[in-house]
Protein backbone atom coordinates (compact mmCIF):
# COMPACT_ATOMS: atom_id res chain seq x y z
CA UNK A 1 0.00 0.00 0.00
CA UNK A 2 1.47 3.01 -0.83
CA UNK A 3 1.40 6.65 1.19
CA UNK A 4 -2.11 8.66 0.61
CA UNK A 5 -1.57 12.11 -1.15
CA UNK A 6 -4.56 14.45 0.31
CA UNK A 7 -5.16 17.86 -0.74
CA UNK A 8 -4.78 19.96 2.10
CA UNK A 9 -5.95 23.24 0.22
CA UNK A 10 -9.06 23.80 2.25
CA UNK A 11 -7.28 24.19 5.43
CA UNK A 12 -4.58 25.77 4.28
CA UNK A 13 -2.28 28.22 6.12
CA UNK A 14 -4.09 31.78 5.98
CA UNK A 15 -7.19 30.38 5.77
CA UNK A 16 -9.66 31.27 8.68
CA UNK A 17 -13.08 30.51 7.12
CA UNK A 18 -13.28 26.84 6.81
CA UNK A 19 -16.70 25.54 6.40
CA UNK A 20 -17.82 22.42 8.86
CA UNK A 21 -18.22 20.11 5.76
CA UNK A 22 -14.64 20.30 4.60
CA UNK A 23 -12.84 20.06 7.45
CA UNK A 24 -14.71 16.87 8.50
CA UNK A 25 -13.96 14.92 4.92
CA UNK A 26 -10.35 16.14 5.07
CA UNK A 27 -10.00 14.90 8.56
CA UNK A 28 -12.22 11.58 7.91
CA UNK A 29 -9.37 11.32 4.89
CA UNK A 30 -6.59 12.43 7.61
CA UNK A 31 -7.87 9.44 9.64
CA UNK A 32 -8.35 7.09 7.52
CA UNK A 33 -4.38 7.65 5.74
CA UNK A 34 -2.87 7.58 10.00
CA UNK A 35 -4.36 4.26 10.37
CA UNK A 36 -3.82 2.46 7.27
CA UNK A 37 -0.54 3.27 6.59
CA UNK A 38 0.92 5.43 9.48
CA UNK A 39 2.09 8.27 7.00
CA UNK A 40 0.37 10.67 4.74
CA UNK A 41 1.79 13.38 2.08
CA UNK A 42 -0.29 16.69 2.65
CA UNK A 43 -0.38 19.03 -0.42
CA UNK A 44 -1.24 22.94 -1.17
CA UNK A 45 -0.59 23.51 2.83
CA UNK A 46 0.66 26.87 2.29
CA UNK A 47 3.96 26.09 2.80
CA UNK A 48 5.88 26.03 -0.15
CA UNK A 49 8.98 24.68 -1.73
CA UNK A 50 10.73 28.09 -2.12
CA UNK A 51 9.95 27.98 1.66
CA UNK A 52 11.84 24.49 2.40
CA UNK A 53 14.53 25.08 -0.39
CA UNK A 54 15.78 28.60 1.65
CA UNK A 55 15.95 26.32 4.95
CA UNK A 56 17.90 23.58 3.04
CA UNK A 57 20.48 25.92 1.50
CA UNK A 58 21.34 27.98 4.55
CA UNK A 59 21.59 24.64 6.53
CA UNK A 60 23.58 23.02 4.05
CA UNK A 61 25.82 25.98 4.01
CA UNK A 62 26.17 25.18 7.72
CA UNK A 63 27.14 21.84 7.68
CA UNK A 64 29.82 22.27 4.70
CA UNK A 65 31.57 24.26 7.40
CA UNK A 66 34.64 23.13 9.26
CA UNK A 67 34.25 21.20 12.13
CA UNK A 68 36.12 23.49 14.34
CA UNK A 69 33.46 26.52 13.08
CA UNK A 70 30.32 24.16 13.72
CA UNK A 71 31.46 22.24 17.25
CA UNK A 72 31.37 25.59 19.69
CA UNK A 73 27.13 24.82 18.51
CA UNK A 74 26.95 21.72 19.71
CA UNK A 75 24.13 19.86 21.56
CA UNK A 76 24.49 20.21 25.46
CA UNK A 77 26.33 23.46 25.33
CA UNK A 78 23.35 25.16 25.57
CA UNK A 79 22.16 25.62 29.14
CA UNK A 80 18.27 26.53 28.13
CA UNK A 81 17.71 23.35 26.41
CA UNK A 82 19.93 20.51 26.09
CA UNK A 83 18.65 18.97 22.66
CA UNK A 84 19.41 22.55 20.91
CA UNK A 85 22.65 22.70 18.48
CA UNK A 86 24.79 20.69 16.25
CA UNK A 87 25.55 16.71 16.24
CA UNK A 88 28.04 14.92 14.26
CA UNK A 89 28.12 12.07 12.10
CA UNK A 90 27.61 8.65 13.73
CA UNK A 91 26.79 10.53 17.77
CA UNK A 92 23.16 9.86 17.64
CA UNK A 93 22.22 5.95 17.39
CA UNK A 94 18.05 5.94 16.73
CA UNK A 95 18.19 2.14 16.51
CA UNK A 96 20.35 1.23 19.60
CA UNK A 97 21.19 -2.03 18.29
CA UNK A 98 23.13 -0.48 15.32
CA UNK A 99 25.90 1.68 15.00
CA UNK A 100 25.73 5.44 14.96
CA UNK A 101 24.10 7.17 11.98
CA UNK A 102 25.83 8.28 9.42
CA UNK A 103 24.12 11.67 9.37
CA UNK A 104 24.33 15.00 11.31
CA UNK A 105 22.26 17.49 12.65
CA UNK A 106 21.22 21.23 13.34
CA UNK A 107 18.18 20.97 16.46
CA UNK A 108 15.75 24.54 16.88
CA UNK A 109 15.04 23.09 19.67
CA UNK A 110 14.79 27.10 21.50
CA UNK A 111 14.19 29.76 19.93
CA UNK A 112 15.13 32.21 22.50
CA UNK A 113 17.49 35.59 21.74
CA UNK A 114 19.92 35.63 24.02
CA UNK A 115 21.68 31.93 23.23
CA UNK A 116 24.49 32.28 20.44
CA UNK A 117 23.86 30.84 16.72
CA UNK A 118 25.86 30.30 13.96
CA UNK A 119 26.71 33.27 11.74
CA UNK A 120 30.08 33.39 10.00
CA UNK A 121 29.25 32.46 6.63
CA UNK A 122 25.62 31.89 7.52
CA UNK A 123 24.59 35.28 8.48
CA UNK A 124 20.92 34.21 8.35
CA UNK A 125 20.98 31.29 10.05
CA UNK A 126 18.93 32.34 12.47
CA UNK A 127 16.21 33.99 11.27
CA UNK A 128 15.73 31.31 8.34
CA UNK A 129 15.59 28.51 11.02
CA UNK A 130 12.89 30.13 13.47
CA UNK A 131 10.81 31.40 10.59
CA UNK A 132 10.42 27.62 9.24
CA UNK A 133 9.68 26.75 12.39
CA UNK A 134 7.02 28.98 13.31
CA UNK A 135 5.57 28.38 9.64
CA UNK A 136 5.49 24.38 10.76
CA UNK A 137 4.15 25.33 14.26
CA UNK A 138 1.25 26.86 12.62
CA UNK A 139 0.58 23.98 10.21
CA UNK A 140 1.04 21.06 12.88
CA UNK A 141 -1.59 22.84 14.90
CA UNK A 142 -4.43 22.57 12.11
CA UNK A 143 -2.88 18.26 11.17
CA UNK A 144 -3.84 18.23 15.17
CA UNK A 145 -7.11 19.58 14.67
CA UNK A 146 -8.17 17.65 12.15
CA UNK A 147 -6.98 14.48 14.07
CA UNK A 148 -9.02 15.13 16.86
CA UNK A 149 -12.47 15.78 14.76
CA UNK A 150 -11.07 12.50 12.96
CA UNK A 151 -11.83 10.41 16.25
CA UNK A 152 -15.09 12.53 17.10
CA UNK A 153 -13.19 14.63 19.89
CA UNK A 154 -13.90 18.00 20.62
CA UNK A 155 -10.88 20.08 18.74
CA UNK A 156 -9.23 21.59 20.72
CA UNK A 157 -8.44 18.38 22.51
CA UNK A 158 -4.66 17.83 21.40
CA UNK A 159 -3.98 21.74 21.15
CA UNK A 160 -4.51 22.10 24.58
CA UNK A 161 -1.75 20.29 25.76
CA UNK A 162 0.20 22.28 22.71
CA UNK A 163 0.25 25.57 23.99
CA UNK A 164 4.08 26.16 24.20
CA UNK A 165 5.08 25.34 21.31
CA UNK A 166 8.11 27.55 20.72
CA UNK A 167 9.40 27.90 24.34
CA UNK A 168 12.03 26.31 26.74
CA UNK A 169 9.38 24.29 27.98
CA UNK A 170 8.36 22.35 25.19
CA UNK A 171 10.76 20.15 23.42
CA UNK A 172 9.38 20.25 19.82
CA UNK A 173 12.34 20.50 17.49
CA UNK A 174 12.66 21.56 13.98
CA UNK A 175 15.42 18.92 12.89
CA UNK A 176 17.75 20.22 9.81
CA UNK A 177 19.54 16.87 8.99
CA UNK A 178 22.41 16.36 6.50
CA UNK A 179 23.46 12.96 4.83
CA UNK A 180 26.94 13.04 3.53
CA UNK A 181 28.72 10.96 0.71
CA UNK A 182 29.24 7.21 2.21
CA UNK A 183 32.29 5.73 1.85
CA UNK A 184 31.30 1.49 1.52
CA UNK A 185 35.00 1.06 2.83
CA UNK A 186 34.73 2.29 5.81
CA UNK A 187 30.70 1.39 7.09
CA UNK A 188 30.66 -0.42 9.73
CA UNK A 189 28.70 -3.58 9.65
CA UNK A 190 24.53 -3.01 10.11
CA UNK A 191 25.31 0.65 9.85
CA UNK A 192 22.72 3.15 7.93
CA UNK A 193 22.55 6.81 6.93
CA UNK A 194 19.43 6.07 10.33
CA UNK A 195 18.38 2.95 11.92
CA UNK A 196 15.40 2.26 12.06
CA UNK A 197 12.88 4.02 14.92
CA UNK A 198 9.63 5.90 15.76
CA UNK A 199 9.69 9.34 16.61
CA UNK A 200 8.49 10.80 20.12
CA UNK A 201 6.19 12.99 20.37
CA UNK A 202 2.95 13.70 18.55
CA UNK A 203 3.42 14.36 15.03
CA UNK A 204 6.56 14.81 12.79
CA UNK A 205 6.74 17.23 9.84
CA UNK A 206 9.72 15.82 7.35
CA UNK A 207 10.46 17.74 4.04
CA UNK A 208 13.01 15.94 1.60
CA UNK A 209 15.52 16.96 -0.67
CA UNK A 210 14.85 14.37 -3.99
CA UNK A 211 17.05 11.66 -3.17
CA UNK A 212 15.64 8.59 -2.16
CA UNK A 213 16.54 6.63 1.29
CA UNK A 214 13.68 6.72 3.48
CA UNK A 215 11.48 4.09 4.16
CA UNK A 216 8.67 3.28 6.74
CA UNK A 217 6.95 0.82 7.86
CA UNK A 218 3.30 -0.24 6.57
CA UNK A 219 0.24 -1.84 8.79
CA UNK A 220 1.56 -4.87 7.52
CA UNK A 221 4.77 -4.79 8.77
CA UNK A 222 7.27 -4.32 5.28
CA UNK A 223 9.19 -1.60 4.51
CA UNK A 224 7.88 0.68 1.63
CA UNK A 225 9.86 3.74 -0.14
CA UNK A 226 8.67 7.34 1.14
CA UNK A 227 9.87 9.66 -1.99
CA UNK A 228 10.37 13.26 -1.94
CA UNK A 229 7.15 14.28 -3.41
CA UNK A 230 7.99 18.59 -4.19
CA UNK A 231 5.44 20.53 -2.54
CA UNK A 232 4.24 17.98 0.03
CA UNK A 233 5.07 17.55 3.32
CA UNK A 234 4.97 13.94 4.87
CA UNK A 235 3.78 13.65 8.34
CA UNK A 236 3.26 10.59 10.74
CA UNK A 237 2.61 9.72 14.03
CA UNK A 238 4.91 9.68 17.26
CA UNK A 239 4.91 7.85 19.87
CA UNK A 240 2.98 10.14 22.86
CA UNK A 241 0.06 10.00 20.38
CA UNK A 242 -0.16 6.58 19.99
CA UNK A 243 -0.70 6.24 23.92
CA UNK A 244 -3.06 9.14 23.70
CA UNK A 245 -5.48 7.52 20.92
CA UNK A 246 -5.21 3.79 22.66
CA UNK A 247 -3.26 2.92 19.15
CA UNK A 248 -6.07 3.82 16.66
CA UNK A 249 -3.02 6.15 15.39
CA UNK A 250 -0.16 4.03 15.84
CA UNK A 251 3.65 5.36 15.55
CA UNK A 252 5.05 4.49 12.45
CA UNK A 253 8.40 3.08 12.45
CA UNK A 254 11.23 4.44 9.48
CA UNK A 255 14.59 4.75 8.31
CA UNK A 256 16.97 5.81 5.92
CA UNK A 257 19.36 3.45 3.80
CA UNK A 258 22.50 3.85 2.84
CA UNK A 259 22.61 4.83 -0.75
CA UNK A 260 23.48 2.34 -3.54
CA UNK A 261 27.13 0.91 -3.96
CA UNK A 262 28.68 3.49 -6.00
CA UNK A 263 26.71 6.72 -5.12
CA UNK A 264 28.34 9.52 -3.80
CA UNK A 265 25.09 11.72 -2.99
CA UNK A 266 24.38 13.84 -0.17
CA UNK A 267 20.80 14.01 0.99
CA UNK A 268 19.08 16.19 3.07
CA UNK A 269 15.25 16.53 5.10
CA UNK A 270 13.78 18.77 7.47
CA UNK A 271 12.16 16.91 10.40
CA UNK A 272 9.13 19.27 12.96
CA UNK A 273 8.65 16.51 15.57
CA UNK A 274 5.86 18.39 17.37
CA UNK A 275 6.16 17.49 20.80
CA UNK A 276 3.29 18.41 24.01
CA UNK A 277 4.35 20.77 26.59
CA UNK A 278 6.91 18.92 29.47
CA UNK A 279 4.19 18.77 31.89
CA UNK A 280 1.44 17.53 29.64
CA UNK A 281 0.36 14.55 31.25
CA UNK A 282 -0.49 11.94 28.67
CA UNK A 283 -3.18 9.72 29.27
CA UNK A 284 -5.61 7.61 27.08
CA UNK A 285 -8.44 9.59 25.95
CA UNK A 286 -10.72 7.15 25.48
CA UNK A 287 -10.56 6.64 29.04
CA UNK A 288 -9.04 3.56 29.00
CA UNK A 289 -5.68 2.55 31.16
CA UNK A 290 -4.37 0.53 27.65
CA UNK A 291 -1.08 2.81 28.84
CA UNK A 292 -0.60 4.17 31.60
CA UNK A 293 -0.13 8.55 32.11
CA UNK A 294 2.90 9.41 31.00
CA UNK A 295 4.47 13.14 31.38
CA UNK A 296 5.53 15.00 27.98
CA UNK A 297 9.13 15.21 29.42
CA UNK A 298 9.67 12.17 30.98
CA UNK A 299 9.22 10.48 28.16
CA UNK A 300 11.21 12.19 25.66
CA UNK A 301 14.43 12.05 27.99
CA UNK A 302 13.92 8.51 28.54
CA UNK A 303 14.34 8.54 24.09
CA UNK A 304 17.04 10.91 24.34
CA UNK A 305 18.97 8.48 26.71
CA UNK A 306 18.74 5.57 24.90
CA UNK A 307 19.84 7.75 20.95
CA UNK A 308 22.88 9.45 23.10
CA UNK A 309 23.38 6.65 25.88
CA UNK A 310 26.23 5.07 25.23
CA UNK A 311 27.89 7.99 23.45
Amino acid sequence: MEIPVLDFSVYELGKTNVSVGNLEKLSAEVRKAFTDVGFVYLKNTGINQDEVDKVMGISKKFFSLPESMKKPFSRGGFSCNENHGWISVETESLNPRRPGDLKEAFNTASLSSDINWPSEGVEDFRDVQVSFFLRCKELSLRVLRLMALGLGLEAEVFLGAHKLIGSDVNGTTLRALYYPPVNSKSVKEKQLRCGEHSDYGSITLVFQSPEGGLQVKNRIGEFISAPSIPGTVLVNIADLMQRWTSDVYVSAVHRVLLPPAGVSSTRQSLAFFVQPDDEAIISCCDGSNKYPPVKSVDYLLSRFKDSYGKK
